[in-house]
């Protein structure tokens, strides 16, 4: 069985699945997906995620605001660890830093993630880490806010071998998502190759990075299946391996009941 380690389930379109979550529940677990975990992005939206994983047994959920997220409140630690007192929350994120999409001074950033950090060493609950072209200062922070002490895990990992190696070094994850798949990934299927099998985990990041042969269209749970797969066949693996061997990982990250 698998495990979807990072999904928006709250903002995937349900027109595919007859408007009906339950039906896209359905196509997870025929796809062999016990498991998922939806990944808070904004203030606004917490209620309604939290409310999917008290509806849905198969989903558990994080809090948090994703670096590049302007609108709406502005999270502190003192909400985080009230929103994380909720036993469905497993993790604080999806937080992090993103130099791609944000350009200027990106203070506000750095400090909104140091306020995450913080958070998750409070509840100490795993965090949820997004970087994209800020590979310094995102490990710099990590480390000056001895994230370590909780740990969790770089999502959606399209860096290079020394980035991930510093993460696995401060006791972080790394998961892929269907970027590994894409035909102009191979740099990062290099890295994917070496990751310790007790650090890897496999995520869809739905609705977003629909894996092959899916590219461009919806990304739903169900088909982090084709990235478990790809995973499997570049570490020269079986899928059914790999699948233990993710969810594994999953539980030992986010909690047994996760």
């Amino acid at each position: 069985m698998l495990i979807d380690s990072h999904c928006h389930l709250d903002r995937i379109d349900l027109s595919g699945f007859d408007g009906d979550m339950d039906c896209l529940m359905d196509a997870a677990a025929a796809a062999g997906v016990e498991h998922m975990l939806c990944v808070c992005i904004d203030m606004q939206h917490v209620s309604t995620i939290q409310d999917l994983a008290a509806r849905y047994p198969q989903v558990s959920c994080s809090v948090g605001v994703h670096p590049s997220t302007r609108q709406g409140d502005e999270p502190t630690v003192d909400r985080l660890v009230a929103l994380a007192a909720d036993p469905n929350v497993v993790a604080i994120g999806e937080t992090g830093l993103d130099y791609h999409y944000n350009t200027g001074d990106l203070q506000w950033q750095r400090e909104r993630f140091r306020v995450h950090v913080q958070a998750a060493r409070a509840t100490g609950k795993p965090l949820i880490v997004h970087s994209r072209d800020a590979r310094a200062d995102t490990l710099a922070i990590l480390r000056e806010e001895n994230a370590g002490d909780v740990g969790g895990v770089l999502h959606c990992f399209t860096e290079d071998w020394d980035m991930a190696r510093e993460a696995l070094d401060l006791g972080f994850y790394l998961s892929f998502s269907g970027i590994v798949t894409f035909r102009n990934a191979a740099p990062l299927r290099d890295v994917a190759r070496q990751v310790p099998a007790d650090r890897l985990l496999v995520e869809t990041d739905a609705p977003y990075l629909a894996p092959v042969p899916f590219r461009g269209k919806l990304n739903h749970p169900a088909l982090v299946r084709h990235v478990a797969e790809c995973l499997a066949t570049l570490r020269g693996d079986s899928l059914d391996h790999l699948a233990a061997l993710t969810t594994d990982n999953y539980r030992k990250l986010f909690g047994s009941g996760a």
